[in-house]
């Protein structure tokens, strides 16, 4: 898939990256991450084990992030380890590649996880983090452009599995499982490109901000009705008047 291959910053190297963060602080308490190896097409060529980790923060997990993961404070102070810690534990799974690797999150709230933790934290390696940020595609938002629910919002990692005809593996919200269930998200994009296609048709005629001449003549061509140039400055007209 072109569109996506181009988001990539021509890396042939993904991480794609799950965090859970405090309720209010939005520190990471927890992360899961599996890397790829891509084909020239953007396609995944392979896939390694993953990795999860738990990670200390410096203020509550609050309950509804506690009701929501099952992750305890007596699980972080047990088996956390430090946010700079954290990082580097991502660098040196990503190996010799860093630093040519993508990092793929579902959505805009694990950069921020990665930047608030950074402010609580500031003895963590804020290189690693940075490059983290500078080097992120989020799929959500990618895919937001062609697929979206019926009132033109983007829709959840478990729905967008459920387009491409695919469940959720594992428990949500654990962070690996996430980070699996986004791997196959990605592959969809590829494998099922028609499924996108037929998608953004829909979008297209559901699209709020065209003009209404515009909106008709979209919906015409895709109901495979031939439209004419004279058909659209006809519309044009009538709108006008």
């Amino acid at each position: 898939m072109k569109a996506l291959t181009r988001q990539l910053h021509h890396h042939r190297h993904l991480l794609f990256l799950d965090l859970e963060g405090t309720q209010f602080s939005h520190e990471m308490i927890a992360f899961g991450a599996v890397k790829a190896v891509l084909n020239v097409d953007g396609s995944i060529q392979k896939t390694y084990k993953g990795i999860k980790r738990y990670v200390k923060p410096k203020n509550s997990i609050g309950s509804f992030v506690k009701k929501l993961t099952g992750i305890t404070k007596e699980q972080l102070e047990s088996e956390g380890i430090t946010y700079g810690e954290a990082l580097q534990a991502i660098k040196n799974y990503c190996g010799s590649m860093f630093d040519k690797t993508t990092f793929v999150t579902f959505g805009t709230h694990d950069v921020r996880i990665i930047m608030q933790s950074l402010l609580h934290t500031p003895e963590a390696d804020e290189t690693i983090a940075k490059h983290i940020v500078k080097q992120h595609l989020d799929l959500s938002s990618f895919l937001s452009q062609f697929i979206k629910d019926d009132q033109n919002n983007p829709l959840s990692l478990n729905n967008y599995l459920k387009v491409f005809e695919l469940s959720f593996d594992g428990i949500m919200h654990n962070p690996l499982d996430d980070a699996r269930n986004l791997v196959k998200l990605y592959k969809s994009c590829y494998k099922r490109q028609d499924i996108i296609f037929d998608q953004y048709l829909r979008v297209l005629t559901q699209m709020r901000h065209l003009p209404d001449p515009v909106l008709t003549i979209i919906k015409q061509l895709v109901n495979d009705e031939d439209v004419t140039a004279s058909d659209f400055k006809k519309l044009i007209r009538e709108y006008i008047e």
